[in-house]
């Protein structure tokens, strides 16, 4: 029997992400010599739908049609916690009714939370999105893993890690050695679980393996809304203040402070981009107990004031505005 996939492609979606979820489809169909999946495409409205970097898919259905699909996914990128198609959650909240088996891919998670299709079920969506996603919904359990399968709801973080999720899904329905040898297929011989983390870990983001300086990053990065003084890192690391100054100029060029704020202010500008706290509410949560040095610290480092970035006015210098 055939397992008929659909696709809902939001505006900007990302392209990395749908053909790493769609190809494996295809891989398992050329290997078994069996159509065991199909899939469509569906837009928000008309027949086609732009991914991000401005390639258009066809779709054969829009939002409000009837689709005939066993599983419908959600492709979403950018900021999809500013897509607010009412039109689009009440289908999606009607599919889910008849028992559809709904899942998100990248920011996919965020409309399917919208929707009010998360209660009570764990999830994953892409690492940009996770602090707004926890400020919107404090009571749905976001996972760092790289996909997630809780009964009716599969969402995964988006890129490559859709290649895992659908490895899962092949061997789900059709057993370890065809979901291998897609994989191989399209080598990808580094099979990752739902579990396993997003992004590489501060020893290779950082570019450092020195068990003082990971212990002192790792504390920065946990503290955000209360940043630990110099000695409380120096003690975390297990060194002397001094010690510790001294690796974080040798190894990573800055200082203690530099470094937290800069930490502190990336997260900062994620939360403006894709939460609707105010700006004074992201400045608290980051640890800015003045609103005055906030806005400074924050034009210093991206050029712009941080009621620009609100207002979708920034540079966009640093970070990028499309992931996963």
């Amino acid at each position: 029997m055939t397992f008929r996939i659909g696709f809902l492609l939001l505006p900007g979606f990302s392209l990395l992400s749908y053909a790493s979820a769609v190809e494996p489809l295809r891989g398992a169909n050329q290997l078994s010599g069996r159509d065991l999946y199909a899939w469509s495409h569906v837009a928000v409205s008309g027949r086609t739908a732009a991914a991000s970097n401005g390639a258009a898919i066809l779709a054969e259905a829009e939002v409000g049609d009837a689709v005939d699909v066993d599983a419908l996914f959600v492709c979403a990128a950018g900021n999809p916690a500013r897509f607010a198609d009412a039109p689009t959650f009440r289908w999606l909240r009607r599919l889910a009714r008849g028992g559809m088996l709904i899942g998100g891919v990248s920011g996919g998670a965020y409309v399917l939370a919208r929707a009010g299709l998360l209660a009570g079920r764990r999830c994953t969506i892409h690492w940009e999105h996770v602090p707004a996603f926890r400020e919107d919904f404090p009571e749905i359990a976001v996972e760092h893993g790289r996909f997630v399968l809780d009964r009716d709801r599969l969402t995964c973080a988006g890129g490559v890690a859709a290649l895992d999720m659908m490895h899962a899904l092949i061997e789900r329905h059709h057993g370890a050695e065809l979901a291998t040898a897609v994989s191989d297929w399209y080598l990808h011989t580094e099979i990752r679980g739902g579990a396993e983390a997003q992004r590489a870990s501060l020893a290779e983001r950082y570019r450092v393996d020195d068990v003082r300086l990971l212990r002192a990053l790792a504390e920065i990065e946990r503290r955000l809304s209360s940043p630990p003084t110099r000695q409380e890192l120096a003690t975390a690391a297990g060194t002397t203040l001094r010690t510790l100054e001294r690796l974080f100029a040798e190894s990573l060029g800055t200082t203690i402070g530099a470094l937290s704020q800069d930490v502190r202010l990336d997260r900062a500008r994620l939360l403006l981009r894709q939460s609707r706290r105010s700006v004074l509410e992201v400045a608290d949560l980051c640890g800015f107990t003045s609103a005055s040095h906030f806005s400074r610290a924050y034009k210093a480092r991206f050029g712009h004031a941080p009621r620009a970035e609100r207002a979708g006015t920034g540079t966009g210098r640093t970070m990028p505005v499309d992931v996963g």
